[in-house]
């Protein structure tokens, strides 16, 4: 006879093939009944293929709610036997690995601020091993791909098949509209390096705030995420942890379906043809771009001859902001973002400094 667990290991394979996946369920499981109706109202839906749930929290400051602990395990476990949606938490240690399998958690996932440390990403590793069981892992808080992809080859070496990549943005100085800055560009790469790993994103972690959720899942489903990741609680207002950002369970069903799902690709010949003709363009601006480039920084070593001649430093702080001023004013008239000028100057400026450094080395 079939078990329920037996059927949801079955349920839980068919759905790491699944496209869109969406997780959601509350920050925090806080009582049975919060947990079980939250629940309830998600598989209503028909929306949700996989049912979260804080139970530790690992927070920033001690003395904020640090999640309800191991007996909440029993309540999600309620939750799935109630609704027939598989189950996933966060877990931080090797014991905490041990408890959610004890109570027949379907999917794991490994939090920011333990993806940053490779001793705790370790010990969960050391607890898997021998255990087949999906595992997701967020990105590290600080922006940095070597963390993620330790994390991911320390899993993958304890013999998890299934590993998945969750994008809930990244800690920065002075940003503002976001809780984490998504920092798109290095999802895109991570998912590059491992085209082969699910990539879901979380949008509650990335905005802290339910007013730009929607354009914010909405960008992550047309630069091609698998999946989304969503905070749902029956009475966010009032919810113990991050309240400004969960939705309620009616409020997402409204939001995926008003999200367009694109395609990655499409069958039509002429759209091909269309499209690799305009790539090939692409391709030649770019060769075009390189060849410019290089001759810039040809010139910038010529500037680096006559600095080393008259014993001039290298960096000229008013010819700089005189180059950024300039770039600010012309890229705005080509409709290019004052963000996009500042990176491409800054790493273009960083490199004729490099070639400047080396001629006043020689």
């Amino acid at each position: 006879m079939q078990t329920l667990e037996t059927t949801m290991k079955v349920k839980v394979q068919e759905l790491w093939g699944k496209r869109p996946l969406i997780i959601s369920g509350p920050c925090s499981a806080e009582t049975e009944e919060q947990l079980v109706a939250t629940a309830q109202r998600l598989a209503a839906t028909e929306k949700v293929d996989l049912l979260r749930a804080g139970i530790w929290k690992p927070r920033t400051k001690p003395g904020m709610f640090e999640g309800i602990g191991a007996k909440g395990l029993p309540w999600l476990q309620k939750a799935k036997a109630v609704t027939g949606l598989p189950t996933t938490v966060e877990v931080a240690t090797g014991k905490q690995v041990q408890d959610a399998l004890t109570f027949d958690v379907d999917v794991l996932w490994i939090g920011a601020r333990t993806t940053v440390n490779p001793f705790s990403v370790q010990e969960i590793a050391d607890a898997l091993r021998g255990v087949d069981i999906p595992v997701l892992i967020k990105n590290p808080i600080n922006p940095d791909l070597e963390l993620w992809s330790g994390a991911v080859e320390r899993v993958a070496r304890a013999g998890i098949k299934n590993i998945g990549l969750i994008h809930r943005g990244f800690s920065s100085y002075g940003n503002t509209e976001y809780r984490n800055a998504p920092m798109w560009h290095l999802a895109i790469e991570m998912k590059r390096r491992n085209p082969e790993l699910l990539l879901i994103n979380d949008p509650s972690h990335i905005c802290g705030r339910r007013d730009i959720l929607q354009e914010t899942a909405q960008k992550a489903i047309d630069l091609d995420f698998d999946g989304l990741m969503i905070e749902s609680h029956i009475d966010p207002d009032n919810a113990w942890s991050d309240a400004k950002q969960q939705i309620t369970p009616e409020r997402l069903g409204e939001m995926m379906g008003k999200i367009v799902w694109r395609k990655e690709d499409a069958a039509s010949a002429e759209f091909h043809a269309a499209l690799e003709k305009l790539r090939q363009q692409i391709n030649q601006l770019d060769d075009e771009l390189m060849q410019i480039l290089g001759q810039r920084m040809k010139i910038a070593e010529q500037i680096g001859t006559y600095k080393k001649e008259n014993n001039i430093t290298i960096l000229q702080t008013n010819r700089w902001n005189e180059i950024l001023e300039r770039a600010f004013k012309e890229g705005e008239r080509k409709g290019l973002s004052k963000e996009f000028i500042t990176r491409y100057f800054d790493a273009v400026h960083m490199e004729s400094i490099n070639h400047q450094k080396r001629v006043l080395d020689s």
